[in-house]
């Protein structure tokens, strides 16, 4: 794979992060209820993140907590892997749930998310905070929050890598040689 550009840094990951923490915060009219799911495995240590910046504004914890969607993907279906679902610690019945996730895609991945935590009971609300959109959705999903919209080919592919799993901070955009 070739690198075709640097879509964010470190400082440009951050801002978009901050921009949708308060935006999280506006259009619920606060934190109460509220809870972040990051999608296991980019998508947890933004959910972390997105906490930190909430309770920097509002001064007060938000819930979070890493959901893994390996069980619900509609292309594992024949290979299952785990017969047991990783149990959400946190109680999600009528609850506003914000899915955290690093790229939106197809939307297949959302929908697995979607699915499982249905599993762990009914919320009020589901909704949806992307890092990068980079379009070519295959079912009618959309983000709520979104860092970067980015057209993109399906010949590219969107690396994103997190200090906490890839030691640095950065969104690639490469190209299939």
């Amino acid at each position: 794979m070739k690198i075709k550009t640097i879509l964010m840094d470190s400082k440009a990951i951050d801002r978009a992060l901050t921009r949708i923490a308060h935006e999280i915060v506006e259009k619920n009219k606060g934190i109460d209820r509220l809870y972040l799911l990051g999608i296991k495995t980019r998508g947890f240590p933004l959910a972390v993140r997105l906490a930190e910046k909430i309770k920097r504004i509002e001064n007060q914890s938000i819930p979070y907590a890493e959901i893994d969607i390996t069980n619900y993907r509609d292309d594992l279906i024949a290979k299952k892997y785990n017969s047991e679902i990783p149990a959400i610690p946190l109680d999600l019945k009528d609850k506003k749930v914000i899915l955290v996730d690093d790229v939106l895609y197809t939307g297949r991945t959302v929908r697995a998310a979607m699915d499982a935590v249905m599993d762990f009971g009914r919320p009020a609300s589901i909704q949806l905070a992307v890092l990068i959109d980079r379009g070519h959705r295959e079912l009618p999903i959309r983000a709520d929050f979104v860092g970067k919209n980015l057209p993109t080919s399906r010949s590219e592919k969107v690396i994103v890598n997190l200090k906490e799993i890839d030691e640095k901070d950065v969104v690639l955009l490469t190209e299939y040689e």
